[in-house]
């Protein structure tokens, strides 16, 4: 826990324009990636023939997703204090601010409640953790190489003991300039939605963002696209644009 600590600590944010991504439904298109730590997070994915296809972010304040084949079309976002009780998470059944943990920033807190680790395979550490969140308490467990270090598998289960999320991470690289190490393959699964999403990074820039990066941080305009606040209880969210 000490080593993943030491490593994540070193990370304050991350920035690459040399990213790609595919789901089932979408062949890989070009993305780049920000984020800057607790909270702020930015995905962006573009064709050179159709342009900004995707759109998904979080700032201090709020989260949004667009994705520009919805009907009918729309910049979906939520407060974060409002994501709990909001339709929003029909589609994010996860706190969003956990796809920076998913991309291999990870912390181990010292006030959860930790169990482990435990041998689960060749090579394999596992660390059970109890998380209180806004949507519940959480278990957690984290898979580690267990002489590097490196985490490779994260699990998201909710009180049911069911499977909320996974993200598995691979083809680590080390950073000698800044003594990080981190994944260069990320893979993210919602087996609700039966949504797997591979992200592929050719280079991370560690920490680089300074307050010029703070448009990043804004949620977009699309023109032809309106804002949908999913934490408006008076606002019923299309169900097709929810698929």
């Amino acid at each position: 826990m000490r080593v993943v600590n030491d490593n994540s600590s070193r990370i304050q944010s991350l920035y690459t324009t040399d990213a790609s991504i595919s789901t089932g439904l979408l062949p890989s298109i070009g993305a780049s990636i920000a984020l800057d730590r607790p909270r702020r997070f930015r995905l962006r994915a573009e064709t050179g023939l159709t342009g900004p296809e995707a759109d998904f972010g979080s700032n201090d304040e709020l989260f949004w997703f667009w994705v520009r084949r919805n009907q009918p079309p729309a910049i979906f976002y939520c407060r974060h204090d409002q994501f709990a009780t909001s339709p929003a998470r029909q589609v994010i059944p996860v706190e969003p601010h956990w796809l920076i943990e998913a991309l291999g920033v990870t912390w181990f807190d010292p006030n959860e409640q930790h169990a482990g680790p435990a041998a689960v395979g060749a090579g394999r550490l596992s660390v059970r953790t109890l998380r209180q969140t806004a949507l519940g308490p959480v278990t957690k467990v984290t898979t580690v190489d267990d002489s590097r270090g490196w985490v490779v598998e994260q699990h998201l289960y909710d009180q049911r003991d069911q499977l909320i999320a996974s993200a598995l991470t691979s083809r680590h690289q080390h950073d000698p300039n800044t003594n990080v190490t981190l994944p260069r393959e990320i893979e993210i699964r919602w087996p609700a939605s039966q949504l797997t999403m591979n992200i592929y990074i050719k280079n991370w820039r560690v920490n680089t963002l300074d307050a010029s990066a703070s448009s990043l941080w804004t949620m977009p305009e699309y023109p032809g696209w309106s804002p949908l606040d999913l934490g408006n209880p008076n606002v019923v969210p299309p169900r097709a644009a929810l698929r």
